[in-house]
């Protein structure tokens, strides 16, 4: 049963509108904080005890320096919005868990991964390694965000509430036009029901009638009925990300051949490689990424080796050399 105090947490990040997915971790981050201070109510604590945690995190967790970085977040956030008692300059030990080069396909990899997928799961996999969509992104589209006249496909509130275009693969479009159908008559059944796709709270209050609308149907709709995390009323939500991951991890046991470790995100990854090597600017490559920061979308040239060009390996001369025995 949650506490009183962390439903009040729950409380200012849904004021807020913040993601379900930031709710989430955010609530991790200050139940492991409270946990490991030893159930101390956070206003009786204060920087001394954040440091302390975050350096816990680094030491004895040895976790990424992107994980010590959201876990502060989720503290700064507490401490300044929940608590009004701003954190001055805390002055923790960061991580020191190097970023890793991310892992890429080739695209033979990729066309027998996704060969090995379920249709449906084969689509959404298309989809994040043809548009380099997150998982979360592609499981949240909506039919109104496919806009094949443009072929184009609109990200809305993705990662840092951005919203971007991104483009829509023409080889997709017959798979797509068939899921299409699939949700509209998933929403036509759930018409007869009074039910509809989820939709954030606030919109539904702006516009009631919005879940009538097949428009806001999700493209992957789930095969079960839940209660809306906020309002608590029955609706349809998109499918789990977990039956992507089950179904990718299934795909990989029917190729022995792969030793490579493949997540959702590999396909993202791939799609970025991809495009740089078959020649695409970096700054278009970012803004199809949702990257604000060129840096970010920079790692991908060092798995391309393009920070080595011009340099050829000395033992790559040797082969090139007459042999002859020593005098």
């Amino acid at each position: 049963m949650t506490s009183p105090f962390l439903n009040h947490v729950r409380h200012e990040m849904r004021i807020r509108q913040f993601s379900i997915r930031t709710e989430k971790a955010y609530l991790y981050w200050i139940r492991m904080f409270i946990r490991q201070q030893g159930y101390r109510h956070p206003e009786s604590m204060g920087c001394p005890e954040v440091r302390a945690f975050l350096g816990y995190l680094a030491d004895q967790r040895a976790v990424a320096q992107a994980t010590q970085r959201l876990a502060l977040n989720a503290l700064v956030f507490l401490y300044a919005k929940v608590l009004n008692k701003p954190l001055d300059d805390i002055g923790y030990q960061q991580a020191s868990k190097p970023r890793r080069v991310p892992t890429v396909l080739t695209a033979s990899e990729a066309n027998a991964l996704l060969t090995a997928l379920p249709p449906v799961p084969r689509l959404v996999g298309q989809l994040l390694y043809g548009s380099g969509l997150r998982i979360t992104e592609c499981l949240r589209l909506r039919l109104q965000d496919i806009d094949f006249s443009r072929g184009t496909i609109q990200i809305h509130d993705g990662k840092g509430a951005k919203d971007r275009v991104t483009l829509l693969p023409a080889s997709l479009v017959p798979a797509l036009r068939s899921q299409i159908a699939h949700a509209l008559e998933v929403h036509q059944r759930d018409l007869t029901s009074a039910l509809g796709p989820s939709l954030p709270a606030s919109l539904e209050r702006k516009y009631p009638a919005a879940w009538r609308r097949p428009g806001w149907m999700f493209l992957f709709p789930s095969t079960t009925i839940c209660n809306h995390p906020e309002t608590g009323k029955p609706c349809r939500h998109h499918l789990h990300e977990s039956i992507m991951r089950k179904a990718l991890g299934e795909a990989c046991s029917k190729l022995p051949w792969l030793h490579k470790r493949v997540t959702c995100h590999t396909f993202r990854h791939s799609f970025a490689s991809q495009l740089l090597a078959n020649g695409a600017d970096i700054r278009s490559v970012q803004e199809l990424l949702g990257h604000s920061d060129l840096r970010t979308t920079q790692i991908y040239t060092h798995v391309l080796g393009r920070h080595f060009a011009g340099v050829t390996s000395p033992v790559d001369y040797l082969a090139q050399m007459p042999v002859h025995a020593p005098q």
